[in-house]
């Protein structure tokens, strides 16, 4: 859906929070892990506070004035084709906003998969054939192919949990993933991601539609402050030295 502002609107403010800090970003296990899954270097988070009162009726105002705001049009990073960050730079005219349920907290959002023939008591994910993709799990099946026989045991309303979208953004990767065979770190990062957080043609997050291209705006009413978790898929970094302090 898109919206346009009108000058009667209350419209919001938005100033960058240079010295706030995700602990998932610094630290070194999961940076091992990003960089396994191609994701390092390429997932990043932004901190950003606002003035008015956020009422979620007006999601589509609050996210439309977010990216037409001076301070994230200069802040605000992404990257571009070439893999170079930079910043949002050109006008919004228009946004798609899509709530996303934040109601399960608990690793149990988990329990179907492990006991519906996904992964063994072992934690170790099974092995299954894919005609298209080598090497392929029951796990990435349950994931994205509609027609498989686990598709279903995690629930539609389940799937479109917080939670559950770091999970399967994990575990699907970046364009060079090295795929985990057990599902231990796949949950671990999830969890750490989603604690530090407690969308004229397309342009942010990306030109090029992909479903592990995403930006996560996480809204805290109370501080007035917004988050932007933020990852374009491709060929993640093969060291963390490259990555910039944050």
């Amino acid at each position: 859906m898109s919206e346009e502002t009108h000058a009667f609107e209350q419209t919001y403010t938005f100033n960058v929070l240079s010295n706030k800090h995700f602990s998932f970003l610094r630290d070194s296990q999961t940076a091992r892990h990003l960089m396994k899954w191609s994701m390092l270097g390429r997932i990043n988070v932004q901190a950003f506070n606002f003035d008015q009162t956020f009422q979620a009726y007006r999601k589509n105002d609050f996210a439309l004035h977010f990216f037409q705001d001076p301070c994230v049009k200069n802040d605000l990073k992404m990257l571009d084709t070439s893999g170079v960050w930079r910043p949002l730079g050109n006008e919004i005219t228009h946004v798609d906003v899509e709530i996303v349920p934040c109601t399960k907290v608990s690793v149990d959002i988990f329990d179907p998969v492990f006991s519906n023939g996904i992964v063994h008591a072992s934690g170790h994910i099974v092995k299954c054939y894919h005609e298209v993709h080598p090497d392929f799990d029951e796990l990435r099946m349950m994931l994205i192919e509609e027609d498989s026989d686990h598709y279903h045991v995690v629930s539609t309303c389940d799937r479109q949990e917080f939670l559950f979208r770091l999970f399967k953004h994990v575990v699907l990767g970046g364009e060079l993933c090295q795929y985990e065979d057990v599902i231990g770190p796949y949950i671990e990062t999830a969890k750490l991601i989603y604690k530090d957080l407690d969308g004229n043609g397309m342009y942010y997050p990306s030109g090029r539609h992909n479903e592990q291209t995403f930006a996560y705006l996480c809204i805290d009413p109370f501080k007035k402050h917004v988050y932007v978790l933020y990852h374009s898929f491709g060929i993640g970094l093969f060291s963390d030295k490259s990555l910039p302090c944050s």
